[in-house]
């Protein structure tokens, strides 16, 4: 296949403790930071100049900064980079190093030079619902997103959590793992979502005692009910 007719991989990347570089320190800068700070990244600023809310960062200890513009050698050691600066000169500098270097690279609205993608994706907890355009219209990518998050309210983080836990009960069982594919296959049913948005907890718990049996711990349903109640108090 021709290197300018290919479809991305989509993979989920866990940076947490990765060393991170982004060079810019304006808004778009900015956003990039605080995606990758929430995702548990060590993140490194190179720009001559910060935005307050990198300013405030920096201060906090949550980034280091390089205070000038970028220069070859600057990509030794990251494990990804996302260049937010809009000269074409140094975003070529910067596309050839990264491909010198093989190291993950974004560069912010130009899709030409990155060999990743950042999608447009709704977050509720653990769950994460990402929408690519392959970088050609990152607008219907948001118009999508915004979708997502109507359709999907946070039970379904709560209900990720609580199938989560399940997992590790299951999984402690022994089974072989064609059985523990079906039981896995027969919790996740879809109407379990709407249990939870309705306060249906004890449909839900007795759902889960139909499938892993009538001693099996509900301890994660309470937490769970807890930490939904709370969400509800703190959005109205």
């Amino acid at each position: 296949m021709p290197a300018d007719n290919f479809q991305y991989f989509p993979v989920c990347l866990k940076i947490a403790g990765r060393q991170c570089l982004v060079i810019g320190g304006g808004r778009v800068g900015e956003r990039k930071v605080q995606g990758l700070l929430a995702h548990g990244a060590k993140v490194k600023v190179i720009s001559p100049e910060l935005s307050e809310v990198l300013s405030v960062l920096l201060r906090d200890g949550a980034i280091a900064w390089q205070d000038r513009f970028y220069q070859e050698g600057d990509l030794a050691g990251a494990f990804l980079v996302i260049a937010a600066t809009d000269d074409p000169e140094v975003q070529e500098r910067i596309h050839t190093e990264a491909e010198e270097r093989n190291i993950l690279l974004n560069v912010a609205d130009v899709p030409k030079w990155c060999n990743f993608i950042l999608p447009a994706t709704a977050r509720r907890g653990d769950l994460a619902i990402s929408v690519s355009t392959a970088g050609k219209s990152p607008a219907l990518a948001s118009i999508l997103r915004q979708g997502l998050e109507v359709k999907f309210g946070q039970e379904y983080g709560v209900l990720v959590d609580i199938l989560g836990s399940l997992r590790d009960t299951v999984l402690a069982g022994g089974r072989p793992h064609a059985e523990n594919k079906l039981i896995f296959a027969r919790l996740a049913d879809p109407e379990m979502a709407e249990w939870i948005k309705k306060g249906l907890w004890n449909k839900l718990a007795n759902h889960i005692q139909e499938v892993l049996g009538p001693d099996v711990s509900l301890a994660c349903l309470e937490t769970a009910r807890q930490e939904y109640q709370q969400f509800l108090g703190a959005t109205r």
